[in-house]
């Protein structure tokens, strides 16, 4: 599953700065999208950040069920049915960790704190793995460090 976005909050300014301190564009994830043997779904609410899929090659496009999705249940739903779940840092990654489903949250350079300084698990959700940005907007290296990720996973999966 993938999130790459919040909710931008227009009529909030504090909320809004935050929010694009933690989101990614849709293009960002392509390193990611073209991982051999792994299938995406988009966990991705609100049409702004929905309206990025364009700039994703449409053979690279995650699954797309969330047009369908009325509420966290529904959310909560498909997440019980995947591997993992890669997350910029919103409630889904909360949805995700207090399901006990794996759950890799991109964390921004100034990340919240619920995440405390200086780990890469979570005290709150035990399946949770962070992954932080180094640099402030910079999520290239992230990225990267996900797609490392993700291949050993499938690596392991398939000797498995």
């Amino acid at each position: 599953g993938l999130v790459w976005a919040g909710d931008p909050r227009p009529d909030m300014p504090g909320a809004s700065a935050i929010d694009r301190r933690r989101s990614l564009s849709a293009a960002a994830l392509l390193p990611l999208l073209d991982v051999r043997g792994a299938t995406f779904v988009s966990l991705q609410k609100g049409e702004a950040a929905r309206s990025q899929m364009v700039d994703i090659p449409a053979g690279l496009r995650p699954l797309d069920p969330m047009a369908e999705v009325d509420d966290f249940a529904d959310t909560a739903a498909i997440i019980s049915t995947l591997d993992v779940v890669i997350t910029a840092d919103t409630s889904v990654a909360h949805v995700a960790g207090a399901l006990g489903k794996p759950v890799w949250i991109l964390c921004r350079f100034d990340g919240c704190w619920r995440w405390l300084d200086g780990r890469d698990d979570s005290p709150w959700y035990p399946s949770a793995r962070l992954f932080r940005q180094e640099t402030p907007g910079d999520w290239a290296p992230v990225i990267e460090r996900v797609r490392t990720a993700l291949q050993r996973q499938l690596r392991h999966e398939n000797l498995s």
